[in-house]
């Protein structure tokens, strides 16, 4: 059975696809993703997507470079005393005593460029926000960026910067040539193995009352001890005096597969259409897929239900302009497979997922299979259909809430 997700739209406009050599040679050096960059980037390119045309000779891709954040961008969410300990990469003895107080040690310890990693990649998210708020592109992807456990004042989980709360805070301010001036809505999904903690709690607004412009769900996984700890992460409680019906989780048991989504999805589809977002970030975190090092999800890349199948969705078949990030995702191979097949289905050109690599200087880190698929293991669903059933009886009773202020919003 062919495994490729379909397509027959085609886009207006191009996606935008954010690269320079800068930023990839500056993310490839993440301590916990060393060239995953490099070897991303490669494989698009040796597919040859950033230059299909079409039959009718229309561009499906155009590659924009990215410029830097300044310190004011970075300083609309992180705090100065963070920005001037992470980036003044000093070796003196008391600017190391600081380091545990931001978060730069253990998964996140300081390392050799980072001020241009911060830089760079929050420069990057915030020009593919751009692109599409300035209706250059109605997609734009950059697979750098996607950083979700960064905290206003603390690197966390391998993030050193909070470029997906940056975009969002760009995304949110009211567009000046729109008349009547309109609030846009942002709706942010994350589909990474980890819960996106620091961009739920950005946006959380415990016991409010109100509409607000930002919705934020993350399906994810969550177990006592699980990374990151948050009382966000569990499946929200309507009765909770602290509950935010624009603050969701959609916590899944380990061994989560294609057949687990595409039973979820229902849901995740009914919070969009009552929200009505004029654009979606999509964190396309990649450590739930089979095969990564996390170990914890079984999701594969094609079929019903399948990371691939829900980006087509997203892409060609909700209202909204998207950007879509990158995350997590320690198998480097897997993870170049994934955002390269992905890149291909925003474009509306998917790869067949039985489609050999193509020979290149890059060949040989695809063995023993050299094809793109990533397939689903042999682990053990645990989301039950009673589980299934008291996620669907919960989210009855969030939307019914979500539908109530949307009517009353004034946005």
């Amino acid at each position: 059975m062919d495994s490729r997700v379909e397509s027959t739209e085609l886009h207006a406009k191009p996606v935008v696809y954010i690269f320079s050599e800068d930023l990839v040679k500056i993310s490839s050096r993440l301590p916990s993703n060393r060239n995953r960059s490099f070897l991303v980037y490669s494989l698009v390119q040796a597919y040859g997507l950033l230059t299909t045309c079409t039959d009718q000779a229309s561009q499906r891709f155009l590659v924009v470079r990215p410029r830097p954040a300044g310190k004011k961008e970075l300083l609309a969410y992180h705090t100065h005393d963070y920005l001037e300990y992470a980036m003044n990469q000093s070796s003196d003895a008391q600017h190391l005593l600081g380091a545990s107080e931001f978060g730069l040690e253990d998964d996140c310890p300081m390392f050799h460029g980072i001020n241009d990693y911060i830089t760079q990649v929050a420069g990057a998210t915030l020009t593919g926000a751009a692109v599409i708020r300035n209706d250059v592109s109605d997609v734009s992807i950059c697979w750098d960026g996607g950083r979700h456990h960064a905290k206003k004042a603390q690197a966390s989980g391998y993030c050193y910067v909070a470029d997906c709360i940056l975009a969002i805070l760009f995304l949110k301010r009211t567009v000046p040539s729109s008349l009547p001036l309109k609030k846009p809505r942002v709706m942010y999904l994350d589909l990474d193995l980890h819960f996106s903690d620091a961009v739920s709690q950005a946006f959380y607004r415990p016991g409010s009352t109100t509409a607000a412009q930002v919705l934020t769900l993350s399906i994810h996984h969550t177990a006592p001890g699980f990374f990151p700890v948050s009382s966000l992460s569990t499946l929200p409680d309507v009765n909770d005096p602290t509950f935010d019906p624009f603050t969701l989780s959609v916590p899944l048991k380990a061994g989560a597969s294609a057949k687990t989504f595409l039973r979820i999805w229902p849901i995740i589809e009914h919070v969009k259409d009552i929200f009505r977002p004029d654009f979606i970030i999509l964190q396309c975190g990649l450590d739930g897929l089979a095969g990564d090092p996390m170990a914890t999800f079984n999701w594969s890349l094609g079929g019903e239900g399948s990371l691939g199948w829900c980006i087509h969705r997203i892409v060609h078949e909700w209202q909204g302009k998207k950007m879509l990030l990158g995350g997590g995702g320690y198998n480097t191979p897997n993870a170049a497979r994934a955002w390269t097949y992905l890149t291909s289905v925003a474009g509306g050109i998917p790869l067949s997922l039985d489609a050999d690599i193509p020979e290149y200087s890059g060949y040989l880190h695809f063995k023993p299979s050299f094809t793109l698929d990533v397939p689903a293991g042999n682990m053990q669903d645990q989301n039950t259909e009673e589980y299934f059933q008291t996620l669907e009886a919960t989210y009855e009773g969030i939307t019914s809430v979500l539908h109530s202020r949307m009517v009353s919003s004034t946005l």
